[in-house]
């Protein structure tokens, strides 16, 4: 028997309620913020990923789905967004818009990573983007639409953990001092960090693996080390996010997973901390698009695994808005009685009612129980005697009453009920 790849999943219509009410919830705050929606393509040319995550990564070096398409070309199941969009916005020229651009989307990753709770091969993410200013005000604004989106969610106890990772100015002679810290504990590190050592000792802060845990808590933080224009940028957003009552944790040795961040960086955790708690994160990337050929433009992002931020929500006992129930079902006896059924429902989901017709050829005690079944609040009933008359049968099913009135009358009630 078939089964879902595995890191995939199937979302069925019982779940679909927690799936519309994040994205409703993420298009609602994204917009308030003054965001407009950009799609991307599903896949792009592997360079993009190579050059703009970083080759060093484990993104890169071990987690792409990536394939040679009938042209002998290289292409890459996008494992995240940032690229593609500053892909888009130097393809499309939006360096002419007015500044800053302002985009979000929703959509699916790809990743060969080891599924677990919250995490799969095929993901989705929330995903905004700020691309033409370098302010700490915009640092604060996306980390304010973040805090906002789980608020307006309904979740609760979640902490924003802060690091600036400094940029090409302050950056490589807080390497140097990485490499030096690191060395001294080579022998206990990992393969991947022994790895990580001689070609990005940045990414060693990242390392979840618990034998490199002494060697990454004893290091030294960067924010110590960072030239005088990013501890300014630094101490201004921390400024203005305790000016905006966010809940901020400094985390010295937060660096995030991909090589185009610069100064702030962030991640947003519920009250119970793991390795891969993390509801999502972000950060700037003032260099990313000069590395993918563009002029130098700053820019600020975030992403959220809507699959974690969901398994969340059940976790907390967030109540979800299901998903509305038809108000009519349409039950009908008869050869004559089955097409009129087919037009008056048609009538009914005009005049913008949610309606189910009877299909096939069922008794009407079996159609009322299946109007029973979905939840109907009404059963609209046709057979010879209605048909000959135009009129129906009304059955209030909540309430077992029932009346027979002309189809017209009935819609009428029906819209009346449903303003």
């Amino acid at each position: 028997m078939y089964q879902a790849p595995r890191g995939t999943q199937d979302v069925l219509p019982e779940d679909e309620k927690y799936w519309r009410y994040v994205e409703a919830t993420a298009t609602r705050q994204a917009e308030l913020f003054g965001y407009a929606q950009i799609r991307i393509p599903t896949f792009e040319h592997t360079p993009l990923f190579v050059r703009g995550v970083g080759d060093t990564t484990d993104i890169v070096g071990k987690e792409m789905y990536t394939f040679d398409d009938k042209g002998g070309e290289s292409l890459t199941l996008r494992p995240e967004a940032t690229a593609s969009i500053m892909r888009a916005y130097l393809e499309h020229g939006l360096a002419s818009s007015p500044q800053p651009v302002k985009v979000y989307f929703l959509g699916s990753m790809f990743r060969y990573d080891r599924p677990q709770a919250g995490r799969y091969r095929e993901f989705h993410q929330f995903d905004c983007e700020v691309i033409g200013d370098g302010s700490p005000t915009v640092d604060a604004e996306v980390i304010l639409l973040a805090w906002r989106f789980f608020e307006t969610l309904g979740l609760r106890n979640l902490t924003v953990h802060l690091n600036s990772i400094g940029d090409r100015n302050c950056r490589p002679g807080y390497l140097s001092i990485l490499t030096e810290h690191f060395s001294l504990h080579r022998d206990r590190l990992c393969p991947d960090c022994r790895r990580r050592l001689e070609t990005n000792p940045l990414r060693l802060l990242d390392c979840k693996n618990e034998q490199c845990q002494f060697a990454i808590a004893t290091a030294p933080a960067g924010i110590e080390h960072l030239c005088e224009e990013c501890a300014r940028h630094f101490t201004a957003l921390r400024e203005m996010l305790d000016a905006l009552d966010i809940p901020v944790e400094l985390s010295p040795r937060l660096v995030r997973g991909l090589d185009y961040y610069t100064r702030t960086v962030f991640e947003i955790f519920p009250a119970t901390v793991g390795a891969q708690s993390a509801l999502g994160g972000g950060g700037r990337y003032d260099g990313l698009m000069e590395q993918l050929g563009g002029k130098p433009t700053p820019g600020i992002g975030f992403a959220m695994g809507i699959e974690r931020v969901i398994l969340n929500i059940r976790e907390q006992g967030i109540p979800v808005p299901g998903i509305r129930r038809a108000v009519v079902y349409v039950a009908h006896q008869g050869d004559q009685a089955r097409v009129m059924a087919m037009r008056l429902a048609d009538e009914i989901r005009r005049a913008g009612i949610q309606c189910v017709v009877g299909l096939g050829a069922r008794s009407l005690k079996s159609q009322l129980k299946q109007a029973n079944n979905l939840g109907a609040r009404f059963a609209f009933i046709l057979g010879e005697q209605e048909v000959a008359e135009e009129t129906v049968t009304v059955r209030n099913l909540a309430e077992s009453q029932q009346w027979q009135e002309s189809r017209q009358a009935a819609i009428e009630r029906l819209l009346s009920t449903e303003r």
